[in-house]
C-alpha cells in the first residue's frame, strides 16, 4: 500500500513528511518512511552507475555464457589427464560371495558329493599393472596435457572475442551518445531560427514561406534526433546482452571522450606486425598445439605394434559352515566328520595365491592396427595443413587490418578538414541569411551539409579508433587494462 503512491517514492516528499511527524505517536510510519527513503537512494544509486569499458570487459568475462562452456570444457581436460595418469597406476578388484547349496552338491571343502543345505563363503583379490605397453601411456599422458594447454588456448581465445565485441559495442554507444548531441544542439538551434522566422514573418519583413520551410527542417531535425535516439538505445541494448544483464532500461556507460590517438603500430611495417602477431596469436598456438597432439595420436598408434607385458597377482580363500571331514571309521568305513573350524581359521587353511607375467605379441588383428596408424597420419597432415591456413588467414587479417587503419585514418582527417570548410560555409551564409542576402532554401542545405559533416567526423573518428585497437591488439596491446 505505501508504495502504490508515486508521490510517496520522491526523496522530497519522504523527508518532508518524516520531519512533520510525531516522535511518538508515528514511530511505525517512521520506520516505513525510513525504509522507504532507503530504497529510493538504493534504486537511484543502481540507476546512476556508470560503467566502465575495464567493468563492462571484466563482467562480460564473468558472465558470457561462451566463456562459461570453455571453462567447462577445460575441466573435462583435467579430468581427461587424471585418466591417463590412472592407466600407470595396478587395477586392483576383490570380489566376494556367500552361497546356499540344498540337496545333493559337492562340498568346495572335501570334495564329496552331499546331500543337505550347505552355505559356502568365498573371497579373492586380483592386481594387474602394465609393465611395457609400447609407450602408449606415457604418449596418452603427455596428449592429455596438450590437450589441457588447448583448452585454455580455446578460453583465451573465446575471452578475446568476448572483449574484441565488447569494446567494439562499447565505442558504438559513445558514437550515438556524441552523434545525439549533434542532434539536439542542431534541433535546439533550429527551433530558435523557426523563433526568429515566426517574428519576421509576423512583422511581415519575410514572406510565409520561409517560415514553412524552417518549420520542414525543424521536423527533419526531429525525426533525425529520434533515430539517433533509437540507435543509441539499441547499442546500449547490444552491449547489456554481451554482459548479461537482465535490464539494460537503467544501463548506461561513463561519459568519457575518447581521443584520436596516433598508434605508433603505423610506424611498423606490416610484415612485421605480422611476425609479432605470428608469436602471440592464440589461433596460431592453438593450431600449432593441435599439431603436437596428432602427433602423439601417431605415436600411440605406432605403439600396438608392439608387445606388451604385464603383471598380476590373485588371492582367495573359502569358507565351508558344513561338518567337515576327518576321516573314516576302521570298522564301518564310514566318513567321520567333526564340527567346522572357526571362519577365520578356515579361511587361513583355505587360502591361496598366484602371481606371474603375462607376455601379448600382436600378431594379426585384421590389419586394425595398420589403419589406425594410417588414420593417425592423415589427422597428422591435416593439422599441419590447418596451421598453414590459419598462419596464412592471419597474414590477410594483419595486412586487412593495417590498411583498413590507414585508410581510417585518411578519411578521419579528410572528415575533420570537410568539417572545417563546412563550418566557415555555414558561418558566411548564417550572415548572409541574417542580412537578407541568402533565401532560407539555400541557408537550410548549407547547415545540412555542416550537420553531415559533423556525423562524418564521428563516424569516421570511432572507426578508425577501433581499428587501431584491432591493430594494436594483433601487435600484442591489450584491449583494455585488467584490474
Amino acid at each position: 500500500m505505501f508504495f502504490q503512491n508515486k508521490r510517496l517514492l520522491s526523496k522530497s516528499y519522504l523527508c518532508e513528511a518524516l520531519v512533520k511527524l510525531k516522535p511518538m505517536r508515528s514511530l511505525t510510519a517512521a520506520k516505513w518512511l525510513l525504509a522507504g527513503l532507503l530504497f529510493v537512494a538504493y534504486q537511484s544509486q543502481a540507476q546512476s552507475k556508470k560503467w566502465t569499458l575495464d567493468e563492462c570487459v571484466e563482467y562480460a568475462l564473468q558472465k558470457n555464457i561462451s566463456i562459461k562452456n570453455s571453462e567447462l570444457d577445460k575441466q573435462l581436460s583435467d579430468i581427461s589427464k587424471k585418466d591417463a595418469f590412472g592407466s600407470f597406476l595396478p587395477s586392483i578388484n576383490g570380489q566376494a560371495s556367500h552361497s546356499w547349496n540344498i540337496g545333493l552338491n559337492q562340498n568346495i571343502t572335501t570334495g564329496l558329493l552331499e546331500n543337505q543345505t550347505t552355505q559356502f563363503t568365498s573371497a579373492g583379490l586380483n592386481a594387474s599393472v602394465d609393465i611395457y605397453k609400447g609407450l602408449q601411456n606415457q604418449y596418452r599422458l603427455r596428449k592429455a596435457n596438450l590437450n589441457i594447454v588447448s583448452s585454455q588456448y580455446q578460453l583465451t581465445k573465446m575471452q578475446e572475442d568476448v572483449s574484441l565485441n565488447v569494446v567494439n559495442a562499447y565505442l558504438q554507444i559513445i558514437f550515438n551518445k556524441e552523434n545525439l548531441k549533434v542532434q539536439q544542439e542542431q534541433l535546439a538551434y533550429d527551433t530558435k531560427q523557426l523563433q526568429r522566422a515566426q517574428e519576421l514573418v509576423d512583422a511581415g519583413v519575410v514572406p510565409k514561406g520561409d517560415l514553412l520551410d524552417v518549420k520542414a527542417t525543424v521536423a527533419a531535425d526531429n525525426q533525425r534526433l529520434i533515430a539517433a535516439e533509437n540507435a543509441l538505445l539499441i547499442s546500449k541494448l547490444s552491449l547489456a546482452q554481451l554482459l548479461q544483464l537482465d535490464t539494460f532500461q537503467d544501463f548506461d556507460i561513463a561519459d568519457a571522450a575518447v581521443p584520436v590517438q596516433d598508434s605508433s603500430v603505423l610506424l611498423e611495417d606490416p610484415k612485421t606486425v605480422f611476425e609479432k602477431a605470428k608469436q602471440s596469436r592464440t589461433e596460431i598456438k592453438l593450431a600449432a598445439n593441435n599439431v603436437s597432439i596428432a602427433e602423439s595420436d601417431l605415436k600411440i598408434a605406432r605403439g600396438a605394434y608392439q608387445p606388451t607385458l604385464s603383471g598380476f597377482y590373485g588371492f582367495n580363500s573359502r569358507v565351508a559352515y558344513a561338518d567337515r571331514l576327518v576321516g573314516y571309521d576302521a570298522a564301518t568305513g564310514l566318513p567321520v566328520t567333526a564340527p567346522p573350524l572357526s571362519f577365520f581359521d578356515q579361511f587361513s587353511q583355505n587360502k591361496g595365491q598366484s602371481f606371474g607375467l603375462s607376455l601379448n605379441v600382436p600378431i594379426l588383428n585384421g590389419f586394425s592396427t595398420r589403419n589406425n596408424v594410417a588414420r593417425s597420419k592423415v589427422a597428422l597432415e591435416r593439422s599441419k595443413i590447418a596451421l598453414e591456413q590459419s598462419e596464412l588467414d592471419l597474414e590477410r587479417t594483419v595486412y586487412t587490418a593495417y590498411t583498413d587503419t590507414k585508410g581510417a585514418l585518411k578519411s578521419y582527417e579528410a572528415a575533420v578538414s570537410t568539417l572545417e570548410s563546412r563550418a566557415l560555409a555555414f558561418e558566411y551564409a548564417k550572415e548572409r541569411y541574417e542580412v537578407g542576402l541568402m533565401n532560407v532554401f539555400d541557408f537550410n542545405q548549407a547547415q545540412t551539409l555542416y550537420v553531415n559533416a559533423q556525423s562524418e567526423v564521428l563516424r569516421t573518428k570511432y572507426d578508425y579508433i577501433f581499428r587501431t585497437k584491432i591493430l594494436e591488439f594483433y601487435f600484442g596491446i591489450p584491449l583494455y587494462q585488467k584490474q
